[in-house]
């Protein structure tokens, strides 16, 4: 696992927040989750821009903070799935705030990538 060469700063929440969500995909992801479990090859899916190399580290590490949870399933052959935490839920609402900000201000989206 990644290991931070700064430290973060335990007397900022907001710092504290962004360690856990800092990835680009990790917001994402939790937004895939909120409505179902999900099977890595269905968060491969939904998110096809990401590569399965970055999304399994990054899930590995939700899985780490205790914002997803991965339940392996004893069978012929091995499946696993990931669904969001109770804790993982409590971010929802920045996740949802997040969404309305984009919208709210598309259009200074496509100003700076063009449409």
């Amino acid at each position: 696992m990644y290991e931070r060469k700064i430290p973060v700063d335990l007397d900022c929440p907001l710092r504290l927040t962004m360690s856990l969500i800092d990835s680009k995909w990790k917001s994402c992801i939790l937004d895939e989750l909120r409505h179902r479990a999900m099977r890595p090859s269905e968060l491969h899916k939904a998110l096809p821009e990401a590569t399965p190399r970055v999304l399994d580290l990054q899930l590995k590490e939700l899985v780490e903070d205790g914002l997803v949870e991965k339940t392996i399933y004893a069978e012929l052959p091995p499946r696993s799935q990931y669904s969001i935490t109770p804790l993982g839920m409590t971010l929802i609402p920045i996740i949802d705030a997040m969404l309305e900000w984009g919208t709210q201000n598309k259009a200074l989206f496509e100003r700076k990538y063009g449409k």
